[in-house]
């Protein structure tokens, strides 16, 4: 099998460009034409599907570690039911990006793919949702919510299931949708299709923490509340069930105004015979990636180790360690977990609305500064707020424990002090989600096609650090038994480690010609 690497896609893709745009590969009349002259308005909502998405994500992120944490699971492994994701897209997001860019589908390269993966995580957020009761009609308890706090197995393993093809699905979809939004870009340009695509993440973050935070679901929809699910796993199940309607409604919205070319007949004007994709493919691209990519991998795989204990991790540490609650405990300290997960939802909240802003001005300080530098200030400032948190967690709990009367709920200047960390984490977030992608697309600026495969190659460079911290982060806290602070110290401690790499070793690009794509989001 011949080999696939960069230089050989920028080939194909060149040649095929050349072919669609001489016409010797579609007429007028062709179903599969793709518009030369899109619309800004068209490409906007082309680029739906990414709200859609993202919605669900945040959902994820902020309120599922500690539900799981309910029905049963111990704190030091509730990391580990992140590992089934990152593991599988390791392999199939890669192979995905190839399979998708040389698609022969009539609808497409890339729908066939986004449509399927939204589909599955459609199917996966009703299982995570439902899970106590399937566990319920399964044999766990028949004890009310309310009274029993104990282990429930049968909904555990249900909700992995779930849990496991949503994080698979969440990664397998980011490749082909962002390739979609190359592909669309015309005459806008690619960084604008980013930026535009980066910005419908940005609204389903802030739609996902708000409703996340929000705690009405069950008192809109009391029907979703059953023996085996109280308030907080009722708020779950409505949050869920909106993040499935409107995920189908971005979905139909990309579906319906993103019109691909088929890629039929590839080799009437590529010399080069269709191949079969497989992992071997994967590694001999990644063996051909451009000079200085591989920097740029290893310095985003640290910066990612630094941020995942804090995005597992963020909802349950106001939970536990600023309103001290516990998940499993008394109704009392179950209901004061309940409060600090849903404000660490709205801290989330504020972080997407500082990301949002942020990422304005990320372009015109990479032009002063260079990336280099800005990627570093993200990091230094990731260490400072990673060690204000440790610093946090030690004052709530002496403030606790000193107290004559503890009562369940939160110090209000410690609160405040929190939500305004999470908020100001809003603006290295917001470097992290755009500058590895901008900096990506200047190294491969003379590649053409593959885009499909570099989403799926940087991607693996956020889910091994994901891997990482799923497998060590639980057991690391349960070590030195002093809560989340372990995790977020060391988390601290690599931030500081990777401003100072960045700087040696990324590559220097030009600063006046920089284009950046704004809030990149995801994971």
């Amino acid at each position: 099998m011949a080999e696939v690497g960069w230089g050989e896609a920028s080939r194909r893709g060149r040649e095929l460009e050349i072919a669609v745009h001489d016409g010797e590969a579609y007429d007028d009349a062709s179903p599969a034409v793709a518009e030369k002259h899109i619309s800004l308005t068209r490409l906007v909502f082309a680029c739906m599907v990414a709200g859609g998405v993202q919605y669900g994500w945040a959902l994820q992120l902020s309120l599922l570690t500690p539900y799981v944490q309910t029905l049963g699971l111990s704190h030091a492994l509730s990391s580990i039911v992140w590992l089934c994701g990152p593991i599988t897209g390791f392999v199939v997001q890669p192979i995905i990006g190839l399979w998708s860019d040389r698609c022969q589908s009539r609808f497409g390269r890339r729908r066939p793919f986004i449509f399927v993966e939204c589909i599955l995580i459609s199917i996966a957020v009703i299982v995570v949702g439902f899970s106590s009761d399937m566990g319920h009609a399964l044999g766990d308890t028949k004890e009310h919510c309310s009274v029993y706090h104990g282990p429930r197995w049968h909904a555990t393993i249900v909700y992995c299931l779930g849990f496991w093809l949503l994080d698979f699905s969440n990664n397998a979809v980011q490749g082909p949708a962002r390739a979609l939004m190359a592909d669309l870009s015309s005459h806008h340009g690619p960084n604008t299709a980013n930026a535009i695509f980066g910005s419908w993440k940005a609204v389903g973050n802030i739609l996902g923490y708000l409703s996340g935070s929000s705690g009405i679901w069950h008192k809109w929809f009391p029907f979703l509340m059953t023996n085996a699910c109280c308030e907080a796993c009722a708020n779950l199940k409505g949050a869920f069930l909106v993040a499935v309607v409107l995920l189908f409604i971005s979905l139909t919205v990309t579906l319906f105004l993103a019109k691909e070319v088929r890629l039929c007949d590839l080799n009437r004007f590529v010399s080069v015979d269709q191949q079969n994709t497989n992992f071997f493919d994967v590694l001999r691209a990644f063996k051909n990636l451009p000079p200085g990519m591989h920097s740029v991998l290893l310095v985003t795989a640290l910066t990612w180790l630094s941020w995942f204990p804090f995005i597992l991790y963020n909802t349950d540490w106001m939970g536990r360690e600023i309103y001290y609650g516990n998940p499993k405990g008394t109704n009392e300290q179950s209901d004061a977990y309940d409060r600090g997960v849903r404000e660490g939802a709205l801290g989330l909240l504020l972080n997407s609305v500082v990301l949002t802003i942020s990422s304005f001005s990320i372009a015109p300080m990479c032009r002063k500064l260079g990336t280099k530098v800005v990627w570093a200030i993200s990091n230094l400032i990731l260490f400072v707020c990673m060690a204000a948190i440790c610093i946090i967690g030690i004052w709530s709990s002496k403030e606790f424990h000193s107290s004559a009367q503890p009562r369940l709920t939160a110090d209000p200047t410690i609160r405040i002090v929190a939500l305004a960390f999470f908020t100001i984490l809003g603006f290295p977030l917001a470097v992290v989600y755009s500058v590895p992608f901008a900096v990506t697309a200047q190294l491969t600026a003379n590649v053409e096609g593959g885009q499909g495969l570099c989403a799926g190659v940087l991607n693996n460079s956020i889910i091994i650090p994901q891997v990482i911290v799923a497998l060590g982060a639980g057991p690391w806290d349960a070590l030195f038994g002093k809560g989340n602070m372990p995790a977020f110290a060391l988390a601290s401690v690599t931030a500081f480690v990777c401003s100072i790499v960045g700087l040696l070793i990324l590559p220097q690009l030009s600063k006046s010609n920089f284009k950046i794509s704004r809030v990149s989001g995801g994971h």
